[in-house]
């Protein structure tokens, strides 16, 4: 099954939720005001954050204010001012074969699949051909860093590990030091779920990135937050204390089959500007893929891309 295809099945709760009651609301109705109300209030509830809503409201309104207009329309016009909102920070995640080793630290609070996701993009540089190591720096629990084993020995890739409890920043030191010497090309540093309102953990997070520049000055090269796209409203949250704290680079967001608030990724990109390298919509590793705008806005409203009209 192609992506977008995968994609929009993936997004179907949001495009149920939007395109269910959208047919509701236009039936037989010209776009008034009162239309307008209710189209804004239907996006809200896909958390696409307020302001993001009223713009959209707007856009229609310039449009079609007062004229009779289909379902299909509605779609077009909204898919393609959301696209414009999404071109922008659509980049892939930029890594290829160098000669110096990249170093990529993955954070995010517990739950969002940042092991899952993880294994997913190690999959995906071997298929580049690339060697890479992994670092089982959550050391607070053992669980943590067995599943990260397990996937290491799925994909033949070495993990560098420590006893439970042990300082993360000191393996994440080590393994920045033997991944050098192993002659590897990524080492993807694991991080524990630290929750953003605990300032203990965000300082040990600081304590990772400065070990690891004591090693590779440049490091880490790409700070990746995963970001669980059930979590709605609080992932704005998570985004500004991440981005203080580590200096983000760019968002994965995972788990959008699971909600029909998948608005909130437009949201985040609108507020922060920060690159979405990819999507997660299901647990295989074709099921993380680069983010693409078009077919995000498209799958938004649960069109084919052959039903969305030029409204440009």
């Amino acid at each position: 099954m192609p992506w977008w295809q995968r994609l929009k099945q993936g997004l179907k709760k949001t495009s149920d939720q939007v395109g269910g009651q959208l047919k509701q609301l236009i039936a037989g109705r010209k776009l008034d005001q009162k239309l307008l109300d209710d189209l804004e209030d239907l996006l809200i509830q896909t958390d696409i954050s307020v302001p993001i809503a009223q713009e959209l409201r707007q856009s229609l309104a310039k449009q079609r204010l007062d004229q009779n207009i289909t379902e299909n329309e509605i779609k077009s016009i909204l898919a393609t001012e959301i696209e414009k909102i999404l071109e922008p920070v659509a980049k892939p995640l930029p890594l290829s074969k160098s000669d110096e080793m990249q170093v990529i630290l993955v954070v995010g609070v517990n739950g969002t699949g940042k092991t899952t996701t993880i294994s997913k993009l190690t999959h995906q540089w071997q298929a580049q051909g690339l060697k890479v190591a992994l670092a089982a720096c959550d050391t607070f629990r053992a669980a943590a860093v067995d599943q990260l084993k397990i996937w290491g020995e799925r994909l033949g890739v070495p993990v560098y590990t420590t006893t439970t409890g042990a300082d993360a920043a000191g393996l994440a030191f080590d393994a920045t030091n033997k991944a050098l010497t192993d002659g590897m090309d990524i080492l993807c540093i694991d991080t524990a779920g630290r929750l953003h309102n605990k300032e203990g953990l965000m300082n040990e997070l600081k304590k990772i990135v400065r070990v690891i520049q004591k090693v590779i000055p440049k490091a880490p090269h790409q700070t990746i937050l995963v970001l669980d796209a059930t979590t709605g409203q609080n992932a704005y949250q998570q985004v500004t204390a991440f981005q203080e704290i580590a200096g983000l680079t760019g968002l994965i967001m995972t788990k959008l089959d699971g909600t029909a608030r998948g608005g909130v990724l437009v949201g985040l990109a609108k507020q922060f500007q920060l690159p979405i390298y990819a999507l997660g919509v299901g647990e295989g590793p074709e099921d993380l893929q680069p983010f693409m705008a078009r077919d995000f806005a498209n799958s938004f409203f649960g069109l084919d891309k052959e039903e969305r009209m030029d409204v440009r």
